[in-house]
């Protein structure tokens, strides 16, 4: 089992999020990764009395606030559901992956994971207007 760190960025660079994951594997899809990143924070969320959530994307009935998103008292997330989020968000350019400073740009690419692996996950801001 590895640790990674995945860091979600803005995109000038700021660090916005960060959270530890353990991979089994040594080799995952971008989408494998999507999926273990927010099944980890889901989870994290669900069993916390915190009322933010400070996911990759905004989960359903959610009002955003500053690099987060509040949920209503006693809200669980649904992680499959977040997962469909998540993954339409990156399809669409909602945000994109560096792996070791490398965009990947398919939800089927294979990537080798190992402790040095470092994991960007870059948040793009929609344009006011249109």
């Amino acid at each position: 089992m590895k640790n990674i760190t995945i860091q979600d960025e803005s995109m000038t660079g700021k660090l916005l999020n960060e959270l530890l994951l353990q991979i089994d594997e040594e080799t995952l899809t971008v989408a494998d990764l999507i999926k273990v990143r927010v099944y980890a924070e889901v989870d994290q969320f669900n069993q916390s009395t915190h009322p933010h959530y400070f996911g990759l994307v905004q989960p359903a009935a959610a009002e955003r606030v500053l690099n987060g998103y509040k949920m209503k008292k006693g809200t669980t997330i649904d992680p499959e559901k977040q997962t469909y989020v998540a993954l339409d968000a990156f399809q669409k350019n909602g945000y994109f992956i560096l792996i070791n400073d490398y965009q990947v740009g398919d939800l089927h690419e294979e990537i080798l994971v190992d402790e040095h692996t470092k994991v960007s996950f870059v948040r793009l801001t929609p344009l006011v207007g249109g």
